[in-house]
């Protein structure tokens, strides 16, 4: 399912392609005018629009000159008359897809011109569908990202991605992956954070059989595992000192040992780390080995906070949204939501936002999201000198009333784990994880 956008000041022409549009599982929303159409890509995040080239106010021309400034990775395919058809090249020039001429002959010349424009973009733009939300291509900032992640991916360079937690480092690594001549290979994570002295040399070098207490059969570690693909290292800055010095030796020979083995092992690997620390400050303080350092940041990638791109907040949402809410259609946001969302911190970025979707997918009561589902407490303002600010009353927590939310839904079900999902709006799968996490199980 993609998320497109239809332009046309003809209600009728509109409606055939909406209609037609939805019958193979798109999402699609209306525009009746190019005017419309532009504060909708402004606000909205889209994978292709269909724009008839003639509207009032803006006309289809303003659409596609839009995109190819703002955003060149969505798809556009023109409708125009037979008069017209010299101005659709001209939008081709500028990145239009394709054009279609109307009357339209038959629904499944749309089809197939919308699935080779969607598979086109994939290919052109492979970060788009790889990346995810945590990405989104409003901010500037974020277009730097993945500017430098399609020249990166082409190298064989060690990258260090730094930015705070949540902010989508481990996309970005599979990004460069998917990208990078390797993608046909392993992509294989592991989080250094959970590494301690005594399994770090079998997670990551393997370990022979009998080599130690419990090695009822030899094992791949990690770095054979990840043979001919990507390595990536999360939160590489948790590693302690002595374990920075054996995982810099296996990086400058390419050879690993296993634990109990007699041979080393060469292995082809491209390594890519992530951390939310200061790293350079930790070789400082000499907590992070310098040259494990220089050996990482070969190539250094930084992802700004959702804070400083707040531009991607709602675009973010509405795609989050959609694969909360799978298969089912997706909420909607009201108008208050939308203003709650975008004007929120965030200090957990998009980890942070979509956990709190998914809760609010939870308590809504409806189809349309409202502020109040979302829980979003106002900023406190500064009292006035002098002025004494009075104790909140505790409340209930998210994590209580989601619980709650499932227990009823569960309750009114009679224990049918299906009915209870479709009663809350949520994905199966979702349900199921999340019976889990409350212990309900």
């Amino acid at each position: 399912m993609a998320r497109l956008l239809v332009a046309d000041d003809d209600a009728g022409v509109r409606s055939f392609l909406a209609l037609t549009l939805r019958r193979d599982g798109h999402d699609v929303s209306e525009a009746a005018d190019g005017s419309i159409a532009l504060r909708k890509l402004r606000d909205e995040r889209f994978d292709l629009v269909l724009s008839d080239l003639r509207m009032p106010g803006a006309d289809g021309m303003d659409v596609v000159r839009f995109l190819h400034e703002h955003s060149p990775e969505v798809a556009v395919i023109v409708l125009t008359a037979h008069a017209e058809v010299k101005t659709a090249v001209e939008a081709m020039r500028l990145g239009a897809f394709d054009f279609l001429q109307k009357p339209l002959e038959s629904p499944q010349a749309l089809r197939d011109l919308v699935r080779q424009a969607l598979a086109r973009s994939a290919t052109t733009h492979p970060l788009s569908a790889s990346v995810g939300p945590a990405l989104s291509w409003g901010a500037a900032s974020m277009k730097a990202v993945t500017l430098a992640v399609s020249k990166v991916a082409r190298s064989a360079a060690t990258v260090l991605i730094l930015g705070e937690s949540g902010t989508g480092k481990e996309l970005v690594a599979r990004a460069i992956h998917e990208q990078s001549p390797r993608a046909k290979q392993p992509f294989v994570a592991i989080n250094c954070a959970v590494l301690s002295s005594e399994l770090f040399a079998s997670e990551l070098f393997g370990h022979e059989k009998g080599s130690f207490t419990g090695a009822h059969a030899a094992r791949k570690g990690r770095f054979e595992l990840a043979e001919g693909g990507t390595l990536f290292f999360d939160e590489i800055a948790e590693l302690e000192l002595p374990l920075q010095a054996k995982l810099l030796r296996a990086l400058e020979e390419r050879r690993i040992d296993r634990v109990g083995g007699s041979q080393p092992i060469a292995v082809d690997v491209r390594v890519i780390a992530a951390t939310h620390r200061d790293l350079p400050a930790m070789v400082k303080n000499g907590t992070f080995r310098e040259d494990l350092y220089y050996r990482l940041a070969v190539v250094p990638l930084s992802i700004p906070p959702l804070s400083a791109r707040r531009e991607d907040i709602l675009p973010m949402a509405e795609v989050m949204l959609a694969k909360i809410c799978e298969p089912r259609p997706a909420m909607k946001l009201s108008q208050g939501a939308r203003d709650a969302l975008q004007n929120a911190s965030f200090p957990g970025n998009a980890r942070e936002l979509r956990n709190l979707l998914e809760r609010a997918v939870i308590l809504a009561d409806g189809p349309v999201l409202q502020a109040a589902d979302l829980n979003l407490a106002p900023a406190a303002p500064e009292p006035a000198a002098g002025e004494r600010v009075a104790t909140a009353a505790p409340r209930e927590t998210l994590e209580q009333l989601e619980r709650a939310a499932i227990e009823r839904a569960l309750r009114e079900a009679g224990g049918n784990r299906k009915r209870a999902a479709a009663s809350l709006g949520i994905a199966l799968r979702t349900f199921y994880d999340k019976v889990a996490r409350h212990g309900l199980g």
